[in-house]
C-alpha cells in the first residue's frame, strides 16, 4: 500500500503530525507543509516546507511545486491545516469569520488547486479534507467554525464532481479529537469518548489508498464513542 507521495498540510499540528507519521510508517514519501517555520533537512521520504501561508494562492503553488520537484511525482493531498474558535454570533468579533474562512477553507482550496495538475498525472490521485461533525448542526458558540467547516464539506463535493474519474476527493468529519490542546481546554470531559489521533489517521490513510478507489465525494463521520 506504500510508495505514494502525499502532501500533508498543517503537518506540525497534532493531527498533521500523526498523519505524517502514519504515512511514513506505511512506506509513503511525505511533503509536510505548515505555517510554522521548519528547518528539517529533506530526506528520501520527507520534504518539509515551513513558513507557508496556504491562504495565499502563490505560496500554496510554490510549496506544492517544491514537493513535486523533490519527489518527482504527487499522488495525494491531505488538507489538515485549520483552526478553531468558540464564539457566539451576537457577542463575537466579525473578524473571526474571515479568519476561520481563510484558515479552514482557503488553505484547502489553494492547496487543492496547486496539487490538481500533479494529481491528475497519478494513476490513483487522492485528496482528503478534514471537515467536522460539528459543521452538520452548529451549536452555541460554533457559528464561525461550523460555517467554515461546512465550506470544506461543499468544497469536497464540488471537487469530487469536477475531478470524477481523475482524482478522488473525500473528507473525514471527526467529532472532538483527543489532543493535548483539547484536554487542556476541556479538562472535565470524558477523554475516552473522543476520537484518538491514530484512529482518525487510519481513516485518512484508507482514503488515500488504492482500496478507496470507489469512494468519491464522501463525507465520512469519525465520531469516536460520543
Amino acid at each position: 500500500m506504500g510508495g505514494k507521495v502525499v502532501v500533508v498540510t498543517g503537518a506540525s499540528g497534532a493531527l498533521g503530525a500523526a498523519v505524517v507519521a502514519a504515512l511514513r510508517a506505511r512506506g509513503d514519501r511525505v511533503g509536510a507543509i505548515d505555517h510554522a517555520a521548519n528547518s528539517t533537512p529533506a530526506t528520501a521520504d520527507l520534504f518539509s516546507a515551513g513558513g507557508v501561508d496556504l491562504s495565499d494562492d502563490a505560496q500554496a503553488k510554490a510549496a506544492i511545486a517544491a514537493v513535486a520537484r523533490h519527489f518527482g511525482q504527487l499522488d495525494g493531498l491531505v488538507n489538515v491545516a485549520g483552526a478553531f474558535a468558540y464564539q457566539t454570533v451576537a457577542d463575537g468579533d466579525p473578524a473571526t469569520w474571515s479568519r476561520l474562512y481563510a484558515i479552514n477553507v482557503l488553505t484547502a482550496v489553494n492547496a487543492s488547486r496547486a496539487a490538481i495538475p500533479h494529481l491528475v498525472k497519478s494513476s490513483a490521485g487522492r485528496i482528503v479534507n478534514v471537515g467536522a461533525m460539528g459543521a452538520l448542526r452548529a451549536g452555541v458558540g460554533m457559528g464561525p467554525y461550523a460555517a467554515s467547516k461546512a465550506g470544506v464539506h461543499r468544497l469536497t463535493e464540488a471537487l469530487a464532481a469536477e475531478l470524477k474519474g481523475k482524482v478522488t476527493v473525500n473528507a473525514v468529519l471527526p467529532s472532538t479529537i483527543d489532543t493535548p490542546a483539547n484536554r487542556r481546554d476541556m479538562p472535565d470531559a470524558d477523554f475516552s469518548a473522543w476520537v484518538r489521533l491514530d484512529e482518525l489517521a487510519a481513516v485518512i490513510l484508507f482514503l488515500t489508498s488504492d482500496a478507496a478507489s470507489a469512494m468519491n465525494g464522501a463525507l465520512v463521520p469519525v465520531a469516536g464513542r460520543v
